[in-house]
Order: structure tokens, then C-alpha cells, then sequence
């Protein structure tokens, strides 16, 4: 998988990438013909723990959550290591477990432990000497070199936009495999790193829906941009649909189940594909 996602970004054209949070989500993803699934750290701190994106998700945790959606699909997993765990040892042992639990690529970041959201106020970063040394610690760490590594820099909305451009110049110094300047005030700073950068290493970009998205993925195409992270998509779809069938249900409204558009037992079994799994049982009958 891991050379899948490093031959994907040699084309010039940007790859969207969903948000997955679990097996099943990293399934309908496969099944809905993308190109590669984005293990978000907020995605999981929400749907699965039903938690704030503050550094709440443990790296054993993470470990399990990547595993599980391994099992379930074959796409190109781009994981959120966050800040790595810890120093640049931590970082080192946190790449290797990733990388055994199927992890294609490994986002890091320069945020002070414990991390919150990228879009949220109160970040403290690391220093950028911290930093390089994490990310170098990162790439020693990898077994395949198709394994990717892509650096995050929050210093922009703690230290401005000229400080995150230098540390985004020596992380891309340091060797990474893919830059990513998190949280841009305005479309014209997006287009700024786009020129800065755009021409010598794959550019990423978060787009939520009531986060710090200045552009949308068409801008980002036109920049030249690699990736447009979507990574709570689904979930902040998802949560709708779950609020007005619980409403429904505590009202004790009977349900409408054509008009609610509910997938039945048979279209989910289909989805997760029991008769295939049916079938091999029958071989050891």
C-alpha cells in the first residue's frame, strides 16, 4: 500500500482524501472508488471516544484503530501521528508500530504535547531544532522507504505566517515526504506557500466545514497543491442523520424507514460482504 500512495503523488493532479474513523468507514471509502483514506486524530477522538481533539487518543489506541481498518481495506492509510507521542525516540518507536499496523503515511506536527485541534486557539509549538530532529528521527525509523512522512507546522497561528514559512523550509530540508502549513488566515497566504513550495514537494491542506479553510479543493488544484484532506466529511454528516433518528425514537415517533432512507439488515450485509465470508465457511464444514 505504502508504494500505491508514493506513485498516486508523482501525477500532477490534487488526490481528495476522506476522513475514516473505523473499518467501516475505511470500507465505504474503498468501496466509493477512493484513492486513499485519511486516519484522522480529531475523527478518532470523536467517534470513538466521544472526546475533544486535545492529545486525548493514545498511541496504543491509535495502533488498534489503524489495525482494524487494515483488516477492512486495502487503500493507502495516511495516519495523524500528531506530535509523535513524545520525543524524537517516541516518535521513532511510534513510526515503526505504525508502520506494522498498515500506516501508508504518517503525518507528524510541531505542537507542545499534550496537542488540540488545528483549528482551535491556545497551540503551543515545539522549536523548530525539536522539530527537525523528530522528523529525522521519523525517516531512520521507516522499514520501507515507500513509507511516507509528511511534517505539520501550527507555528502559524502561534508565531505568524513568516515563522511558519521558515520552519516550513527546514522541514522540507530535513528530507520529508510531503509539507503541511496548518490553519492559513486567507487565501492569499495559501497561494504564498503554494508558490514557495508547491513545484518542490506535495502540499497538504485540511478542508472543514467551520475550520480555518480559506480555499476549496478547486483552489487547491489550481495552486498545485498534492492533497486536500477532508477529514471529518463523514462524520459531521453522520452526526445529523444520528441526532434526528434518536430524536424521533425518544418523541416515540415510529419510524418511517423508506423515508428515513435506513439501509435494512440485507444492503448492510451486503456492504461488509457476509456471503463471501459465508462461502469460505462452508470450505471447513
Amino acid at each position: 500500500m505504502p508504494q500505491l500512495l508514493s506513485a498516486r503523488l508523482k501525477q500532477d493532479t490534487l488526490l481528495e482524501v476522506p476522513g475514516v474513523y473505523d473499518g467501516l468507514t475505511a470500507l465505504l471509502a474503498e468501496q466509493a472508488g477512493c484513492e486513499a483514506a485519511f486516519v484522522s486524530g480529531a475523527g478518532l477522538a470523536f467517534s470513538r471516544f466521544g472526546k475533544p481533539d486535545m492529545g486525548l487518543v493514545s498511541l496504543s489506541e491509535l495502533a488498534t484503530c489503524v489495525s482494524q481498518m487494515r483488516e477492512a481495506t486495502e487503500l493507502p492509510l495516511i495516519v495523524d501521528l500528531d506530535t509523535g507521542f513524545g520525543n524524537a525516540l517516541n516518535v521513532q518507536r511510534s513510526v515503526a508500530l505504525l508502520e506494522r499496523c498498515g500506516a501508508s503515511a504518517l503525518q507528524i506536527e510541531d505542537q507542545q504535547m499534550p496537542k488540540r485541534c488545528g483549528h482551535m486557539a491556545g497551540k503551543t509549538v515545539i522549536s523548530a531544532n525539536e522539530m527537525v530532529g523528530k522528523l529525522h528521527a521519523a525517516l531512520d525509523a521507516r522499514e520501507d522507504p515507500n513509507t511516507l512522512i509528511f511534517a505539520r507546522t501550527d507555528a502559524l497561528g502561534v508565531l505568524g505566517f513568516d515563522e511558519a514559512m521558515a520552519r516550513a523550509e527546514r522541514y522540507v530540508q530535513a528530507g520529508v515526504d510531503g509539507l503541511f502549513i496548518e490553519a492559513p488566515a486567507s487565501g492569499q497566504q495559501v497561494g504564498a506557500i503554494a508558490r514557495e513550495f508547491a513545484h518542490r514537494i506535495p502540499l497538504i491542506h485540511n478542508l472543514v466545514k467551520g475550520g480555518n479553510s480559506p480555499v476549496d479543493a478547486m483552489t487547491l488544484a489550481d495552486l498545485g497543491f498534492a492533497i486536500a484532506l477532508h477529514p471529518l466529511q463523514m462524520l459531521q454528516q453522520m452526526i445529523p442523520a444520528g441526532i434526528a433518528s434518536l430524536a424521533a425514537w425518544g418523541r416515540n415517533e415510529s419510524l418511517n424507514w423508506e423515508e428515513k432512507q435506513a439501509l435494512d439488515l440485507q444492503d448492510i450485509n451486503r456492504i461488509v460482504a457476509t456471503d463471501s465470508l459465508l462461502e469460505i465457511a462452508k470450505r471447513y464444514n
